[in-house]
């Protein structure tokens, strides 16, 4: 009797020890796919600070030297590059006014599903009619709204006073439902300093990299062909974070110039590594281009 007690207790007791072992190793399991899962790409869909906007981690630029490197492939070449670079994961398309692939860009997403698209564009300087420009945007790319409209290149410190008639026109477009959000593109840190300080803006776009090369520096007269330290650049990225805004990282590699493989390494791996960034932006030519940026942004973040 007390045997027959002892066996059937202990076959109990091993039977639960077993069913937890099970349960356990599942949890494991389901830990070790949920790590798998969780793990981050290049193509990502990320959320742009808190305006809710979804966009690929990797954006494709249209505006390698205004354009002229995309434009040089030639209509049927872009479209298939920007097919190309949707097809790999990449739903964040940025473009300007200014650039010559400007009136491209709509027949080259012709066909994708546009609530998948992220389209930013940039109005230059400020025209007497704000709000007819940007109808223009939507009709040249074939779209009720556009995702980002940004001012395009400020460099002047105080120039919020100087474009508060563009600004006052991108908060009525945006109250039409024309544009989804608002922001500025910069080109020296007073015009960064004051892109930052306005409760206006909800987007940048920011020139990073370690090198230094054609980021934001101190002086408005020489904002292009100069290196500059990037530590100040950094710190203006973080205070707008802290500010909730939306920030997308450009000039990555270097407008171009980081011809050696290893300055595009280090670059990308220095973008990944600020979680401030939403997301960057890459003028890309060809696929290898594209291909290469997905695998070192995949390496950086593994």
């Amino acid at each position: 009797m007390t045997t027959s007690r002892f066996s059937r207790r202990h076959f109990l007791e091993s039977s639960v020890t077993a069913a937890s072992a099970l349960v356990l190793g599942a949890g494991s399991l389901l830990n070790a796919r949920g790590a798998t899962a969780a793990k981050r790409t290049a193509v990502d869909q990320v959320t742009l600070g808190q305006t809710g906007i979804k966009l690929s981690r990797l954006g494709m630029g249209t505006g390698s030297n205004s354009g002229q490197a995309q434009f040089d492939l030639g209509r049927e070449g872009f479209n298939s590059l920007v097919k190309y670079a949707y097809d790999q994961g990449i739903t964040h398309f940025d473009c300007s006014q200014s650039y010559k692939t400007f009136e491209w860009l709509g027949g080259a997403v012709k066909g994708l599903p546009r609530e998948k698209l992220f389209i930013q564009s940039k109005i230059p300087g400020q025209p007497e009619n704000i709000l007819e420009v940007i109808d223009r945007h939507r009709k040249v790319f074939d779209t009720d709204y556009v995702d980002s409209m940004l001012v395009h290149c400020m460099i002047k410190e105080g120039w919020t006073d100087q474009w508060k008639r563009i600004m006052d026109g991108f908060d009525e477009a945006k109250g039409k439902g024309w544009i989804r959000s608002k922001g500025v593109s910069c080109h020296s840190l007073p015009a960064l300093r004051d892109a930052r300080t306005t409760p206006w803006a909800q987007v940048h776009l920011v020139r990073v990299n370690p090198q230094g090369r054609r980021i934001d520096g101190p002086e408005e007269s020489v904002w292009n062909d100069t290196v500059h330290e990037v530590s100040p650049v950094v710190a203006e990225i973080k205070a707008m974070k802290a500010k909730g805004r939306g920030i997308i990282g450009m000039k990555i590699i270097g407008n171009g110039e980081f011809v050696d493989a290893e300055d595009r390494e280090k670059s990308i791996r220095f973008a990944m590594s600020l979680p401030e960034l939403d997301a960057v932006v890459i003028g890309f030519k060809s696929r290898s281009e594209i291909d290469e940026a997905i695998k070192r942004i995949n390496g950086a973040l593994s």
